[in-house]
């Protein structure tokens, strides 16, 4: 299916009225309730590693109903016609994802990323460039795993986590951790784990 891209929402009141690749920054977030976007879809481009535990908060904030975001997989990208991709899921340049994985909603899986067969990938993750997912791995909602960074296969990743940089993970990983190294080692409590304890 071929979009239209109407324009780029964006709660940085600098960018508004400006231009990306010749596209409009139109305003805030808040405005996708606007009555002028009633006929549109939308395109969820959200991974940041400093706010990546608040996803789920920053799309509440649109007052758009999961059902009017589309979910858009790059032309080069591998899929499965016996894996799962939730809505509102973007999947960028030359990703594979193999048979029988389940990708949930709102998930962003940048460019050369593997995802093997039978994982499961939860809610509002953020899968950077370069990552390799083995086999049987569930991640849990709302986790960021950075660039080149490799899970083996079998291990469970809870919610809210964050994987290093080139971290190989060998075990599983609690709920709210920051995981770095080769192997992967506990770091310290993401700052969702945080807010939650204080």
């Amino acid at each position: 299916m071929k979009y239209r891209c109407q324009g780029f929402l964006d709660d940085d009141p600098k960018r508004w009225g400006s231009l990306l690749h010749g596209v409009p920054v139109l305003g805030p977030l808040s405005k996708a309730s606007d009555e002028s976007f009633n006929e549109c879809v939308f395109i969820n481009g959200i991974g940041s590693p400093a706010s990546f535990w608040r996803k789920p908060d920053i799309i509440q904030k649109t007052g758009v109903s999961d059902e009017r975001f589309t979910t858009v997989i790059h032309p080069s990208a591998q899929v499965s016609r016996f894996a799962s991709l939730g809505k509102g899921t973007v999947v960028l340049q030359n990703v594979t994802i193999a048979s029988d994985a389940t990708v949930g909603n709102h998930v962003i899986i940048l460019p050369n990323t593997v995802i093997s067969h039978d994982d499961v990938i939860g809610d509002y993750c953020c899968l950077a460039g370069g990552v390799c997912v083995s086999g049987n791995v569930t991640i849990g909602c709302c986790c960021y795993l950075g660039s080149n960074s490799s899970i083996i296969n079998g291990v469970s990743i809870g919610d809210f986590c964050m994987v290093g940089l080139g971290s190989n993970v060998l075990r599983d990983v609690p709920p709210g951790s920051v995981v770095v190294g080769n192997p992967a080692r506990y770091l310290r409590p993401t700052v969702a784990a945080r807010s939650t304890e204080e």
